[in-house]
């Protein structure tokens, strides 16, 4: 079952401990090392389901001191297994220096496919999945995420969100401003734990029921937000495409703190393809004036 000099990439349970994979239970038992984003919060799951396989600490803060030291011990012959604290490893947690530095090295990396609180969100969100963006988790001040939002506000596509307990309420009510009121979404709180919650609704009225109820700011979140819904609008340029639109709008938030208007709507016309009067009026709007 294990290949030598291999890293394997292991998805761990996002919540209930017996939804980890009879495969990722038998290779855990028999890799030489486990890398763990904490140590602490993985133990008890190993031990749950009888993996005493040596465990050491692998996370943001240490993750490029301990490169080296991985690539040694695959090198020499041995398998290793990386985990995060729940879900699918690298999606918004450490490990892709560790995946690149392997992968420049020739070293084999494998995966282990298993839970994702992005998928299992998506999953139960009656929203469309035919086309979505994960986008993890928003600034932590106001001002820059309503902002990075704007950049978002034009997607025709579902989003897929993360966002912390003390940030839940704040973020809920940027989301009303930039994307609107009635953008329909879900709010996945605790997904496959003891007090899951699904909210389903407006962007308001999922504000409203997290803001009533001080149990529903507690735990892990994850918001699936619906994609902006078509338009009849007037501008012809900016009817040619959503995508189009979108790039627009990126563009144009990515250059004004730099450039002054008339630049940012000159750069952002050769760079979109559209003309120069529309990429300025857009401007112009999205600063305020």
């Amino acid at each position: 079952m294990l290949s030598e000099h291999t890293l394997y990439i292991v998805a761990t349970p996002i919540g209930h401990r017996d939804d980890l994979s009879a495969r990722a239970i038998e290779l855990l038992q028999h890799v030489d090392r486990i890398y763990a984003e904490d140590t602490r919060h993985s133990l008890p799951l190993l031990r749950h389901h009888g993996i005493e396989t040596r465990t050491l600490a692998l996370h943001e803060h240490n993750e490029a001191s301990r490169i080296s030291m991985v690539i040694e011990h695959l090198r020499a012959g041995f398998s290793a297994a990386l985990i995060t604290d729940a879900g699918t490893p690298l999606i918004s947690d450490p490990g892709f220096r560790l995946v690149r530095a392997c992968q420049q090295q020739g070293i084999k990396v494998s995966p282990v496919p298993g839970p994702s609180a992005v998928t299992a969100a998506l999953s139960v969100s009656g929203l469309p999945t035919d086309r979505f963006q994960f986008v993890g988790f928003p600034p932590a001040k106001s001002t820059a995420r309503q902002t990075w939002l704007q950049a978002l506000a034009s997607l025709p596509h579902t989003l897929v969100i993360y966002e912390s307990p003390h940030r839940i309420v704040d973020s809920l009510a940027d989301i009303v401003t930039v994307l609107g009121a009635e953008r329909r979404m879900t709010l996945a709180r605790e997904l496959t734990k003891k007090f899951e919650t699904l909210i389903h609704g407006s962007v308001s009225e999922v504000l409203s029921a997290v803001k009533a109820d001080a149990n529903q700011q507690r735990g892990e979140f994850v918001l699936v937000i619906g994609g902006q819904a078509r338009s009849h609008s007037t501008e012809p340029e900016l009817n040619a495409g959503y995508a189009q639109a979108a790039d627009l709008d990126k563009t144009i938030i990515t250059l004004l703190p730099h450039l002054p208007i008339k630049t940012v709507a000159r750069c952002a016309s050769e760079l979109c393809g559209v003309n120069r009067k529309t990429a300025y009026d857009r401007a112009l709007k999205m600063q305020g004036r």
